[in-house]
């Protein structure tokens, strides 16, 4: 970056707390942050995802599990490490449709997607009220913004983004900001794996997506970068897509029915 650039998007010595970072999401957004300028912790459920990981702390504890929570934050708080931007990333989802969803799944799914996220965030709003502000990032996804099956997972997302919305509104006069990130499916080693097995999947998948083809991990963490930054400093309770343009309307729709006719 030039020095104008990072002086606009760059957090240089501003720690960063990325959850799930062990994650093809995660390390995308370690390595992008920390190409700001950023000091990086990671947070995910197991340490062997974060051991190859240049951390500055390195923290470990389930969703589904208040305790670990409460007891990794204290940790970081006794270490006087609370940080100054907080990007809540990890998540998880089966595919499931609708009649799939039973209560232990609903209930799992919103545990992590949802009530976990808030565990982690509520003590670092805390400290950064305490500090005089600080910016959140949510990843969510656009199921939260229409349904594209997993329906408890789309529940928890879109809690997620009204949790936002609430910290920004609330915390904001303390100089808190919140924003979400809605990515569409991001073009994983999994996603690979997938369209090596089924020949025939891409051809079925990437017509749904404006620009042809999925989003890639660096995207979504460029885009956190951004809302998270001093560029981003009037936006607040915002919600961004990355999504190759999946919401923006149904592509498939336009191709096959309104050009398929004219």
């Amino acid at each position: 970056m030039t020095i104008a650039a990072m002086e606009l998007f760059g957090l240089k010595d501003r720690h960063v707390l990325i959850t799930g970072a062990g994650g093809g999401i995660g390390r995308a957004l370690v390595a992008t942050f920390q190409a700001a300028g950023a000091r990086v912790s990671g947070a995910d459920r197991d340490l062997s995802l974060l051991e190859s990981l240049d951390l500055v702390h390195r923290l470990t504890f389930d969703l589904t599990d208040p305790t670990s929570i409460t007891r990794e934050m204290a940790r970081l708080d006794e270490a006087d490490a609370m940080p100054d931007v907080l990007i809540s990333n990890a998540g998880f989802t089966r595919a499931d449709m609708l009649d799939q969803v039973d209560t232990a799944a609903w209930d799992n799914e919103l545990a992590i997607n949802l009530t976990g996220a808030f565990h982690v965030a509520t003590p670092v709003v805390a400290a950064m009220a305490r500090r005089g502000g600080g910016a959140i990032v949510f990843i969510a996804s656009v199921n939260a913004l229409a349904h594209y099956g997993n329906p408890a997972y789309s529940a928890a997302k879109a809690g997620l983004i009204a949790y936002a919305k609430a910290l920004a509104v609330e915390r904001g006069a303390v100089g808190i900001r919140a924003n979400v990130i809605c990515p569409g499916s991001v073009r994983t080693p999994a996603w690979d794996h997938r369209f090596e097995r089924q020949p025939g999947l891409a051809a079925q998948v990437l017509p749904h997506y404006p620009l042809g083809r999925l989003v890639v991990a660096d995207e979504v963490a460029r885009a956190a970068l951004f809302l998270a930054s001093p560029a981003a400093s009037g936006i607040t309770g915002a919600v961004l897509p990355v999504d190759a343009g999946l919401t923006a309307g149904n592509y498939r729709f336009v191709k096959d029915v309104i050009e398929g006719s004219a």
